[in-house]
């Protein structure tokens, strides 16, 4: 973290070079965040492009070093609820590039649990998709993505949690 902190440093002094290794190092968690939040690969690498250009150009106001991470995703995550505002209720296919990057499962069986998972995910709200991205990609904790939300704590953890109960008592019936 140290050398997060001193590369944070660098960045708000106009070094490109930091600023490069800083994103290289949580480009996948941008953009798989943006893939599952947006559920279409264009419009994540547009909202990550959109956030990193924005970031670039104002690091200089980020305050504390060691929250690069999650200054990053705060940006990402308005990006996102912009986004789904601009195609709310458009049907969107799931990502391929999220199929490649998983983790390739050992048996078809898991492989089928795996895609009856996704396909639960997709089927949420977007907002609940949001909150449990933002927990599960960013590791944001249910104070944090109340305060991005601008949503009442409790009703960010009671909101995940009915979300990923659907998802479970969904699966078990398939």
């Amino acid at each position: 973290m140290k050398h997060d902190k001193e590369l944070v440093r660098r960045a708000k002094q106009g070094e490109t070079d930091a600023f490069a290794c800083l994103y290289q190092e949580i480009y996948e968690d941008l953009y798989r965040f943006a893939c599952y939040t947006l559920k279409n690969s264009a419009d994540a690498q547009d909202a990550v492009s959109e956030t990193v250009m924005d970031a670039f150009a104002s690091i200089r106001t980020l305050r504390a070093e060691d929250a690069f991470k999650s200054w990053m995703f705060r940006i990402l995550s308005n990006k996102c609820k912009k986004k789904l505002k601009e195609y709310a209720g458009r049907n969107v296919a799931w990502p391929e590039e999220l199929d490649r990057q998983a983790a390739v499962p050992e048996s078809s069986a898991d492989a089928a649990e795996l895609l009856q998972v996704r396909m639960l995910f997709l089927e949420l709200p977007p907002q609940d998709r949001m909150i449990i991205a933002m927990h599960l990609f960013a590791g944001y904790t249910g104070r944090e993505i109340a305060k991005q939300l601008h949503m009442n704590e409790n009703t960010v953890r009671s909101r995940e949690s009915r979300a990923l109960k659907k998802m479970k008592e969904k699966f078990l019936k398939k």
